[in-house]
């Protein structure tokens, strides 16, 4: 199985700057693309931004600018910068991992999800 830990959400002021960060662990062969979502209540999650493997990445239209996504191979780790928060980038921020793990025989393609975590943009 695979594992994610997300850090770094919290309060902040709008203007303001947060780092998340999630680490996959468990038996990884490879990661294909790493990327972050958010959800409100009452709203589905939404895509904020991804990164492949060979460093592509995608933001969505509200975030770019102002948003960057990064990733540390060697650690399994993906990042999310985010700079000039605004009252409307509040929400549960989620993290998400695709890629191949060991199983009881061969690789299985995994997509694994973090607990979530909340960022507040208030004054």
């Amino acid at each position: 199985q695979v594992q994610l830990v997300e850090s770094g959400g919290g309060l902040v002021q709008p203007g303001g700057s947060l780092r998340l960060s999630c680490a996959a662990s468990g038996a990884i062969v490879s990661i294909i693309a790493m990327g972050w979502y958010r959800q409100t209540p009452g709203n589905e999650r939404e895509l904020v931004s991804t990164i492949t493997s060979s460093g592509s990445t995608n933001y969505a239209d509200s975030v770019q600018g102002r948003f960057t996504i990064s990733r540390d191979n060697a650690k399994n780790t993906v990042y999310l910068q985010m700079n000039s928060l605004k009252p409307e980038d509040t929400a549960v921020y989620f993290c998400n991992v695709q890629g191949r793990r060991l199983a009881e025989i061969g690789l299985r393609v995994f997509d694994s999800w973090g607990q979530g975590t909340q960022v507040t943009v208030s004054s």
